[in-house]
């Protein structure tokens, strides 16, 4: 049994993408997605608090475990099920493999902060212009320093892809709500390459339209 606490387009992506791209259901079974919006009862409602601590997608079960946190199901799922996908201690592509992982979440965390603001906020609230300036500064120079450290290899990882590039797909998926990538052609062409996998191509068709943006782009807000 595979069961997996899903937002649309959320952070919960990955590990949807990351079942399609291993082939997890043929070798479990079927998938049972259980979605939420962000936000609702249901999240405190239903089976997620059981768990996931924080309440918080993604939270996944499977063959009798009970996992949350993006980042630590993935390792998982990798190094169970797809090695491949990973780099095993003490090859020299590991500490990078783990880095750009954990510098997924730093990215994410930002996006969060500006969906918070620049989303979630209903009138009468009113997201903080400075926040949001600061915010955006800050994920443009993760960009930056993203496209910077591409080099002219297609993958983070010189020795091809892997779940690092299933963590950073999100990002990308977001970021340019924000940050337009047009500055950015190696992570243009990245977010490219990502799109044409087939494996992607079957978790979007899957997810469907997304619905969290009601806007092509958010600009910082005046004063």
């Amino acid at each position: 049994m595979i069961r997996l606490h899903h937002v649309q387009y959320g952070r919960s992506f990955r590990i949807l993408w990351l079942i399609e791209e291993i082939g997890l259901e043929k070798t479990l079974g079927p998938l049972e997605v259980i979605p939420y919006q962000i936000g609702s009862k249901a999240m405190r409602e239903g089976d997620l608090p059981k768990v996931s601590p924080a309440v918080r997608i993604p939270a996944i079960e499977i063959d009798g475990l009970e996992m949350a946190e993006s980042g630590a199901i993935m390792e998982y799922l990798i190094e169970t099920y797809a090695p491949d996908l990973g780099r095993a201690p003490g090859d020299r592509e590991r500490p990078d493999y783990l880095q750009w992982i954990h510098f997924s979440e730093t990215i994410a965390s930002l996006i969060e902060n500006l969906n918070l603001q620049m989303v979630f906020l209903r009138p009468p609230a009113k997201p903080s212009p400075v926040v949001v300036k600061l915010t955006v500064a800050r994920l443009r120079a993760a960009m930056m320093g993203l496209e910077a450290r591409m080099g002219d290899h297609d993958w983070l990882l010189p020795g091809g892809f892997s779940g690092a590039d299933v963590m950073m797909g999100f990002n990308l998926f977001a970021v340019p709500y924000f940050v337009p990538l047009d500055e950015f052609p190696k992570l243009q062409a990245y977010k490219a390459r990502m799109e044409a996998m087939p494996s992607h191509q079957r978790t979007c068709a899957r997810e469907g339209e997304q619905t969290f943006y009601d806007k092509g782009f958010y600009p910082v807000p005046e004063a």
